[in-house]
């Protein structure tokens, strides 16, 4: 009997017999992985448009807002750091919040190239009526991650990355909530 592969549709080949027990364990175990993953982006895309439904901010606004919240006068380049995302990035955003009368940019400095943020009262008003977690599920739960774990999925997922065959580095600067 001829059995099409998946690897080629085009040929045929003989049927090859059924798979070792060992094989379909680890099948198994990469369709329950997936899973996961599918879990994991399902609730943060899920996560992300209620959140946006309820204040009408984006998740990664929404975190700007909690880290100015935190400490006011915080410089736009600290700001980015904190989140994690490109210096442009957080200005676009900051420019965004400030059109939208929630967050002020104030220069200091004899230069005015340093730019300290504040919340208006307006953000302030509805940063406290804002869904919670303001950070996003997927940072809270890794923030309640003990170390050793975070440290161990950290270098298990940068292994998984590193055997993708197509990769998007830039990604990494860009908020969840804009992927």
């Amino acid at each position: 009997m001829k059995k099409r592969t998946a690897g080629d549709p085009g040929k045929s080949q003989a049927q090859s017999p059924a798979p070792s027990l060992a094989t379909t364990r680890g099948q198994n175990k990469r369709l329950e992985v997936l899973k996961q993953f599918r879990v994991l982006l399902r609730s943060i895309k899920r996560h992300y448009q209620w959140v946006e439904q309820r204040c009408g901010l984006s998740g990664a606004q929404l975190w700007a807002m909690a880290e100015i919240a935190d400490a006011p006068g915080l410089k736009v380049s600290d700001l980015a750091r904190q989140l994690g995302v490109h210096l442009s990035t957080t200005s676009n955003m900051l420019r965004r919040l400030e059109e939208l009368s929630l967050v002020k940019r104030t220069r200091i400095g004899e230069d005015q190239r340093v730019v300290q943020l504040r919340l208006t009262a307006e953000g302030a008003k509805i940063l406290r009526l804002a869904p919670r977690p303001l950070v996003g599920i997927l940072q809270q739960a890794l923030a309640e991650l003990p170390q050793a774990r975070l440290d161990s999925l950290h270098v298990e997922l940068g292994e998984v990355i590193r055997l993708m065959k197509f990769k998007d580095i830039k990604a990494r600067s860009t908020p969840l909530s804009d992927i």
